[in-house]
């Protein structure tokens, strides 16, 4: 008699779970669509878009940035400016230094060059002490335009040479120029344009890891803050107020059909794809948005 012996066959190995957040400051969204960005584009295609998402009031950096990375609004997290003196970090953290908190075990890298979200410049910093990799780039010293190419730089070496499970990266030179020229300029079209171009050489990294295959990815990329035609911005008019919110990667899910997105739900989004329960304690104001609920 032949006795055959099957050994049970185990499922593949969960894919790690890990996020990258990408903030483009002060992009509009009308300008965006005209503007030529295959990049963004491509991760559409696989993920979840919406251009009628808003932000806080005020419509300015501070506030805007510091709800974003920690979903809570202004009235909790205490940044009513670019001053972010005064601020309830240590109540309201940012995503990165609450997963430390949670577990040291998670790395957390954040690469900016806007020196209150890493510095102790007015005020900050945003982004904690406890975050594994803090990187700041200073774009008042160096010009933001050099210093978004320098945070591209250190992205990719991050991505080559750690092992991040949580990554956030900044980039201002948009808003800046938009400050110079004006929201229909070419400049300000073109200053998209790099930026995505940038965004793509982040994510060529990202997909060079020699562990890409055994990852799960979720990319967020988002902005602050529209603005009016003559660059300026801090008011609550529908250009100033209205964003873009794009999740890509193969957790993603399509935004049902009249959803309210909002920039507190980045973090909300992040922290639920690392598989963190959001505790009703922590007081949140965003959801998770454009992400398959395991």
């Amino acid at each position: 008699m032949l006795i055959l012996l099957f050994a049970a066959c185990a499922g593949p190995a969960p894919k790690v779970k890990r996020v990258l957040v990408i903030g483009i400051d002060g992009v509009r969204v009308d300008v965006l669509a005209q503007a030529e960005t295959p990049t963004i584009d491509s991760l559409i295609v696989a993920g979840a878009f919406t251009t009628s998402a808003r932000n806080v009031l005020p419509t300015v950096s501070g506030p805007n940035w510091s709800s974003m990375m920690t979903g809570a609004t202004p009235d909790k997290h205490g940044v009513h400016s670019n001053n972010f003196s005064g601020n309830a970090y240590d109540e309201f953290p940012d995503f990165l230094t609450r997963l430390e908190r949670i577990d040291r075990a998670f790395e957390t890298i954040a690469i900016v060059d806007w020196p209150p979200l890493g510095s102790t410049a007015a005020g900050g910093p945003l982004f904690g002490d406890s975050v594994d990799f803090r990187v700041l780039v200073n774009g008042d010293e160096l010009d933001y335009e050099v210093a978004d190419s320098f945070v591209t730089r250190e992205a990719v070496r991050a991505l080559e040479t750690q092992d991040p499970h949580a990554m956030v990266v900044y980039l201002g030179n948009v808003d800046v120029v938009g400050h110079e020229h004006g929201s229909l300029s070419p400049e300000y079209r073109a200053s998209i344009e790099t930026a995505d171009a940038q965004v793509g050489v982040i994510l060529a990294a990202l997909r060079a890891r020699p562990t890409y295959i055994e990852e799960d990815w979720l990319l967020l990329i988002s902005t602050d803050h529209g603005r009016r035609d003559d660059g300026g911005h801090g008011g609550e008019s529908e250009l100033e107020r209205t964003i873009f919110y794009l999740t890509s990667g193969p957790s993603a899910m399509a935004i049902e059909p009249g959803a309210a997105v909002t920039l507190l739900d980045v973090a909300a989004t992040a922290l639920a794809h690392l598989g963190v329960a959001i505790d009703p304690s922590w007081q949140l104001d965003g959801k998770v948005v454009g992400l398959r609920q395991q």
